[in-house]
């Protein structure tokens, strides 16, 4: 299980070191892939192949699901992790995410996300901002 925020810095050959916490769940082969809200999602190759599997079920009738498949299946790559545990990051997907050099690695359950530090921070003072209103959803869910 993912949980967490790090902080962590790109270098110039686009690698970004995983936390060492991470990286015997990820195992030496991930998938990254374009997220939601403009950050990058990272899937160990098991979680991957499950969530790939039902995207590939999903009925492509629909413009917005067909958009949601592509988004993820085409804009995914393998990655290897190194011996130090970082991964290239490709040029495509540090742009989709407005990657600079700070950025954060959160864990969230079964996959890692990686996001622009400045635009994590925007998002989180946003989410934080409506806590109550995220919380009454869940509890609408059953999940809270």
């Amino acid at each position: 299980m993912f949980i967490g925020e790090h902080q962590h810095r790109i270098d110039e050959k686009k690698r970004l070191a995983l936390p060492s916490k991470f990286r015997k769940e990820l195992g030496k082969k991930i998938v990254i892939t374009r997220g939601l809200d403009q950050c990058l999602f990272v899937y160990s190759l098991k979680t991957w192949e499950e969530l790939a599997k039902k995207l590939g079920t999903l009925p492509v009738g629909e413009s917005a699901t067909r958009s949601f498949i592509r988004l993820m299946l085409a804009g995914a790559v393998d990655a290897e992790i190194d011996k130090l545990g970082r991964i290239l990051v490709p040029e495509y997907l540090k742009k989709y995410a407005s990657l600079e050099k700070n950025v954060i690695v959160a864990g969230l359950y079964n996959r890692l996300e990686i996001w622009d530090e400045k635009k994590w921070e925007e998002y989180k003072n946003k989410a934080e901002k409506n806590t109550d209103e995220i919380a009454e959803q869940l509890g609408k869910l059953g999940v809270y």
